[in-house]
């Protein structure tokens, strides 16, 4: 199979109102609370919460469509006769339409790759539309294009600034997919594969208001361009014989590193993991090493031997692990040492100081693990989803009811117990949450509760 080495294109609360007197529900709502223990297998109801349904987004109307949850919006998407038509819903109550934008659809040629779906970013006043790696660039208030770029468009930490990355190849290098030969590709700013490694790649900071180019910059060879964690504009540039941290107002290189090699391997590509950057030395197809650098300093942490890529190797969704999912090792961020062992046939990630572990197949949740010992803090057994993608945002959890409808807990961090939310009023699927609200598909569209807790 062919294997795609260092330059892969990275294209990815409503005010509570008033309540009445508790003591006129005291004996309606004991009794409530007693019924949800016993639904839902004796989860701790905790503090008080507010679940309150806000109404229904109407579903898009056309082929192939999204939808997405973010803050306190919902975005969804529809394809129609070439375009994609993306309308901004505000989570009032009920939800309220702010505005529709319209952007071309991608047309996919015969030698690029194609992506699923359409991402939707927000940042700082402006929304990131991106099929593909073709992004427009909409007003976040009133949804009016402001710019188009036709690479992708990486925001950095601040919500003003842009990364635009385009690497430029040799003629003749084009893959031919037909072929199926195996190999390292490099792939263009469209997606179009290439079988030899770009001449060079140039690098643009732009406003991300305006796309006004603000600095330029370029290195031989392949790149990977991250943002930086944190909280200021920079990006990080890894190439295959240095490491450079970028100012992203200016395009200055705050700090830099040479990438001496291991062996005779050098950078091969690079990830962020729980708040490091990990550099991979040697091919994908081989026994190589790993190295993490603090993305902050470039300090050099750990060195540690990593095998070939495998077949079906776990999902780890951003949390520093090793080994295949019947020996699955947790790492520790600090050493890169294994902390503890996974139980075996599981898929992992952190969420808000805990591991989740996950059927595979089923993607139903099992426990919450201490993220330094692996101890149990939760059980989940008996819900049948965890919802939330976000590992910083609280974990709330669906378990379905008889009829199709869903009850609905959530996990806050460091309470070590589910916390009941509410229930659906009627059959639900697909369902999706954030910081304070939860989306499902229903019958009258994308149905919204906003919740407390």
């Amino acid at each position: 199979m062919a294997l795609i080495e260092l330059d892969l294109t990275t294209q990815p609360d409503p005010a509570p109102g008033s309540l009445p007197p508790a003591h006129r529900y005291r004996i309606p709502g004991l009794l409530l609370a007693a019924v949800l223990l016993l639904a839902l297998g004796g989860a701790s109801t905790g503090a008080p919460t507010l679940w309150r349904h806000l109404g229904a987004v109407p579903p898009p109307v056309g082929a192939e469509t999204q939808h997405r949850l973010i803050g306190d919006r919902v975005y969804t998407v529809a394809s129609t006769g070439g375009e994609l038509i993306t309308t901004a819903w505000r989570l009032d109550s009920p939800p309220r339409r702010l505005w529709t934008a319209r952007f071309p659809a991608r047309l996919t040629g015969p030698d690029e790759v194609t992506y699923r779906g359409v991402e939707v970013r927000q940042s700082g006043d402006v929304v990131l539309l991106s099929d593909g790696p073709a992004t427009t660039v909409v007003d976040a208030a009133t949804g009016a294009v402001r710019w188009r770029s036709p690479v992708g468009v990486i925001p950095l930490a601040g919500g003003r600034i842009g990364i635009t990355q385009t690497p430029l190849f040799r003629p003749g290098t084009v893959y031919d997919q037909a072929s199926g030969e195996p190999g390292l590709l490099y792939f263009s700013a469209s997606g179009e594969p290439h079988v030899e490694p770009p001449v060079r790649t140039e690098i643009r900071g732009v406003d991300l208001r305006t796309g006004r180019t603000l600095w330029t910059g370029a290195a031989g060879g392949s790149i990977n361009v991250f943002a930086a964690p944190g909280d200021a504009a920079a990006a990080l540039v890894l190439a295959s014989d240095r490491l450079e941290r970028i100012d992203g107002d200016t395009g200055a290189i705050a700090r830099a590193l040479r990438m001496p090699k291991i062996g005779d391997s050098g950078p091969a590509g690079g990830s962020l993991a729980d708040g490091l950057l990990l550099v991979r030395y040697g091919d994908y197809a081989f026994d190589g090493h790993e190295v993490a650098y603090d993305p902050g300093t470039l300090a050099k942490r750990w060195q540690r031997s990593v095998p070939e890529v495998l077949l079906d190797p776990p999902d780890c969704d951003g949390l520093l692990c090793a080994g295949p999912r019947s020996a699955l090792d947790v790492l520790d961020p600090a050493t890169g040492r294994a902390a503890w062992r996974a139980p075996a046939g599981v898929d992992l990630g952190e969420h808000d100081g805990y591991v989740l572990e996950k059927n595979p197949d089923t993607g139903a949740p099992l426990r919450l693990a201490d993220r330094d010992t692996g101890t149990t803090r939760i059980d989940l057994a008996g819900w049948d989803g965890a919802l939330t993608g976000h590992p910083d945002r609280p974990l709330v959890l669906r378990r379905s009811l008889d009829g199709g409808k869903s009850a609905f807990g959530v996990v806050l961090a460091g309470r070590d117990r589910v916390q009941l939310l509410g229930e659906s009023a009627g059959p639900v699927s697909g369902c999706t949450s954030d910081r304070h609200y939860v989306m499902c598909r229903g019958n009258e569209g994308l149905e919204v509760w906003a919740y407390t807790p």
